[in-house]
């Protein structure tokens, strides 16, 4: 059955789950609804630059929060001196509730991406983005470099920026079992790139900061950085 025509049977289920709950007037049966839809509803955000680390990504980010991210490996170059060679990834994550609600409303807002939201312009190459919604309510999808819209590139910035967050999550965990002498730095260019707003989500990457933060072999510079970024991200779940 194709996707469009499987959207279609569950927007006709989910109304006629509305009408008889709305019969027997069943407020918590609407609530349960309401709750189904925005499981049932997707944003899926991909990333190609083969120059970079990782060269590929794909964030798949679901209504109720609840998210996925899978990246490819890149070649390492042959002059890299850097111990975490490549690998690819692929975990869970929980996406930041005000990443998460600008991102459904900017797609019901602009036809769930079915529009032209490429710029134009001439500009340097940042790397091939794709972003595109399916939910009972519609689906759709756009590509683009840079972002015609400012509020679509924002999203687009921020999505990189979790991405860039859960890279260093993995380098971090490499380098706490087989190169400690590398975590200071790589803390320090975490902090760096959270100041610059180059990093986004950090509770994603908590439980590996927690283990750095706890480990008494790990020299206390590196503890009281990690513990820094911990109390971060406590700030950012306490604003929620």
């Amino acid at each position: 059955m194709r996707r469009h025509q499987i959207f279609a049977l569950v927007a006709v289920l989910l109304a006629g789950w509305t009408l008889a709950a709305q019969s027997r007037g069943n407020a918590p049966a609407q609530v349960q609804l309401s709750a189904i839809a925005r499981a049932s509803a997707r944003i899926v955000y991909t990333f190609d630059r083969p120059e970079l680390q990782p060269p590929h990504f794909t964030i798949s980010i679901d209504e109720n929060g609840m998210g996925h991210f899978a990246s490819q490996a890149g070649v390492v170059p042959a002059d890299d001196a850097d111990d975490v060679y490549p690998a690819p990834m692929s975990r869970e994550i929980r996406v930041d509730p005000a990443l998460l609600a600008d991102l459904f409303r900017y797609a019901r807002g602009h036809q769930y991406f079915n529009e032209d939201c490429s710029r134009r312009t001439r500009l340097a190459f940042t790397g091939n983005k794709t972003i595109s919604y399916a939910g009972p309510d519609g689906h759709g999808s756009c590509g683009f470099i840079w972002a015609s819209d400012p509020a679509l590139q924002q999203l687009s910035d921020r999505l990189n920026a979790v991405a860039f967050t859960l890279e260093i999550g993995r380098r971090l965990d490499v380098e706490m079992r087989h190169y400690p002498l590398g975590l200071d730095a790589e803390l320090e260019s975490l902090q760096n790139a959270l100041n610059d707003q180059q990093a986004y989500d950090l509770p994603n990457i908590a439980p590996e900061l927690q283990y750095i933060a706890s480990d008494q072999d790990v020299m206390n510079r590196v503890r009281k950085r990690a513990l820094e970024l911990l109390s971060r991200c406590e700030d950012r779940q306490r604003s929620n």
